[in-house]
């Protein structure tokens, strides 16, 4: 009795599938790009493609969005950021 061997390729296509209902305005090219990070896919074996994705599908979920006002405030607080602390150390 041999052993079923998983099929990363299925696997791999679920996980696109996944990442394009999430992420509609995402294209296939910058799912995979992002998820090997640039590297070369020539050489990429399906279980290394899959392991890449997944990892990436994660990330992007745990991502959080921010309106705009959330990020001025975060830019404003950066550009502050020595004047706050040198107010804390006062305190």
């Amino acid at each position: 009795m041999s052993v079923r061997q998983p099929n990363y390729y299925r696997k791999i296509l679920h996980v696109l599938e996944s990442l394009h209902k999430a992420h509609p305005f995402y294209n296939m090219g910058q799912h995979l790009s992002t998820a090997v990070d640039g590297s070369e896919l020539w050489g990429v074996t399906d279980k290394e493609l899959l392991l890449a994705l997944e990892k990436y599908e994660v990330n992007l979920e745990m991502d959080v969005n921010h309106n705009e006002e959330e990020i001025e405030e975060i830019i404003k607080d950066g550009m502050n950021l020595e004047r706050t602390l040198f107010e804390e150390e006062e305190d």
